[in-house]
């Protein structure tokens, strides 16, 4: 059996390229840099859910509010590194590692 091959196929990378500019451009820029507060948010839902917490569980361990726990989760909050250290730490039991990249 035959393949087919879509020639109309263009890489993720390439999508990202159209969509908001090389790496390096503002555009680019406040997209990776949202991307990244998102995949917090869901890390931390991960985490909590696996950790079978409901958001005021996590929020009473932490020192913090459900509704701020909610919009961490939902990316509708920046989140200082003091309250990411303390939810990761004191609420679900973890620790923090930091990486830079340039």
């Amino acid at each position: 059996m035959k393949r087919k091959v879509n020639k109309n196929l263009t890489s993720f990378a390439d999508h990202l390229d159209q969509q908001y500019g090389k790496r390096g451009t503002p555009k680019r820029n406040a997209y990776e840099q949202d991307f990244e507060a998102f995949k917090l948010g869901v890390l931390i839902q991960e985490m909590r859910e696996r950790k079978k917490l409901t958001q005021t569980q996590l929020a009473t361990r932490c020192g913090t509010t459900k509704s701020y726990i909610s919009r961490i989760e939902n990316n509708a909050s920046d989140i200082r590194l003091s309250t990411l250290m303390r939810i990761i730490q004191k609420g679900l039991g973890g620790r923090l590692n930091l990486s830079v990249t340039y």
